[in-house]
């Protein structure tokens, strides 16, 4: 289901008065939807068939910031227009805006029509054709994680992020009496959500203080990477219609647990799972064992799209649920990479190293380009870690900051002829961009630190 509305019927909705509203909308660097919002009229006339963005959101940073030193963008390039391209299969309602649709667009080269290498959905959507020329239908699922406090955005924003305070009080993570004093903000997320076209599963609490969770029925990886996105920013719509605020920062808090955003995945072939075989011990087929052995060979290599800033490697601690070691294991939340749902269709590996402030497109696409290349070159598989594998010695190590991540995704053979060089220089550059800021500017514990003690 991976939208509600067709063409024929938005227009009946708009004729009616019941659409006045249209967003037309794109996905940046971060993740993060931008675009336009179209009177309702204008786009189910010819709006539907493209408009127009400076090239500029794919060369910004979180505070959009025009980052010099891309080499697709740049004031001597004069920062021209990208072509935003309604994917119409995408048109869904938004129930928590009046009268509002919205549809998911895809960046063209303004003077080609062709797609924009460097755009996240069009990454994504080369993977999986890649898979499809494969023979494998590609499935996914992204778990996210965050925080909802009691103040507001613009609360939070005024008070410089002091004295901020979690909605829950205590540790709810998965209590029903808990979780009931926050339903006024969860169910209208549900619901919502729900009423947008997707397919919710359910909320809970989770492990920390004012910790959320919110799941998503699996989907195909294009349709999962766009759920995630419209699911993150209407949790910040919906919150802020409460007065409330929510964070999917990896790590808001020296002393809380992080946000998590687990990738589960497998792939099937004329409509049967591909990782199954109950013929082995734990039911994995070749073609997933050989797909896995592509997620271990690569994962430090791809880490940078599943923890885009330096903040994000605040995440990776020993004993609150981040993996530290990039090693698999059966059911085991220890491990970067789980095999989930043994022996049963389910079957399929959920990498644990995301956080919630990856860009879903970008860290499917990493994933699946790695694990096709295992595919592809018939990895073997390594043996299963067991126990605490945050005790285990001499394994593969999850990155531990920024700057090694970065190096790494420099070096990656497997993504510059997965992606292109220009992908990967395109990333490389944001990714020196918030090393460089976080190198200059001077920190709140800095000051504290040093002020008198210096």
């Amino acid at each position: 289901m991976p939208a509600n509305l067709t063409f024929d019927k938005l227009k009946e909705m708009v004729a009616a008065g019941e659409i006045d509203t249209v967003l037309t909308c794109i996905v940046d660097m971060q993740g993060r939807l931008m675009g336009k919002r179209f009177h309702a009229v204008h786009f189910v006339n010819s709006g539907y068939e493209e408009t127009h963005g400076c090239n500029y959101l794919l060369a910004t940073d979180l505070e959009m910031t025009t980052v010099q030193g891309f080499k697709s963008t740049n004031w001597e390039a004069g920062y021209g227009d990208y072509v935003h391209k309604p994917d119409l299969s995408t048109l869904r309602l938004v129930p928590w805006l009046p009268g509002t649709a919205m549809v998911m667009c895809d960046l063209l080269d303004h003077h080609t029509h062709e797609p924009v290498p460097i755009s996240p959905r069009a990454i994504l959507k080369k993977q999986v054709a890649r898979a499809k020329a494969l023979g494998f239908d590609v499935m996914m699922a992204t778990e996210l994680e965050f925080f909802l406090f009691e103040q507001s955005f613009d609360a939070m924003r005024d008070g410089n992020y002091q004295n901020m305070q979690t909605f829950g009080r205590y540790n709810i993570d998965y209590s029903i009496f808990g979780t009931t004093k926050e339903e006024s903000v969860m169910r209208d997320i549900r619901n919502g959500l729900y009423g947008a076209g997707i397919l919710v599963e359910n909320t809970k609490g989770e492990a920390e203080v004012g910790q959320e969770e919110i799941n998503v029925k699996y989907s195909d990886a294009l349709d999962t990477a766009d759920m995630h996105t419209i699911t993150k920013n209407a949790t910040k719509e919906i919150a802020h219609k409460h007065g409330r605020s929510v964070t999917f920062m990896a790590k808001y808090h020296t002393d809380r647990a992080g946000n998590s955003s687990h990738v589960h995945q497998s792939l099937w072939k004329d409509g049967q799972p591909a990782f199954l075989d109950m013929e082995d011990t734990y039911g994995m087929s070749a073609t997933m064992k050989s797909y896995m052995a592509g997620l271990l060979e690569h994962a430090r290599d791809i880490t940078y799209f599943l923890a885009p800033y330096p903040n994000s490697y605040k995440r990776f601690c020993v004993g609150l649920f981040a993996p530290t070691k990039a090693v698999w294991s059966t059911d085991n939340r220890t491990a970067g990479f789980r095999v989930c749902g043994e022996r049963t269709k389910g079957v399929r590996v959920e990498c644990r190293i995301g956080g919630a402030d990856l860009n879903p497109y970008l860290a499917l696409a990493a994933q699946l380009a790695a694990g096709l290349d295992g595919l592809e070159r018939g990895l073997e598989l390594e043996p299963a870690t067991h126990g605490d594998v945050y005790q285990a010695d001499k394994v593969r190590e999850v990155p531990r900051s920024m700057d090694e991540a970065a190096e790494l995704l420099w070096n990656s053979k497997m993504l510059r002829d997965a992606f292109g060089d220009d992908v990967v220089e395109h990333y490389h550059r944001a990714a020196l961009w918030e090393i460089e800021e976080r190198d200059r500017i001077v920190t709140d514990w800095e000051v504290r630190h040093g002020f008198e003690q210096a």
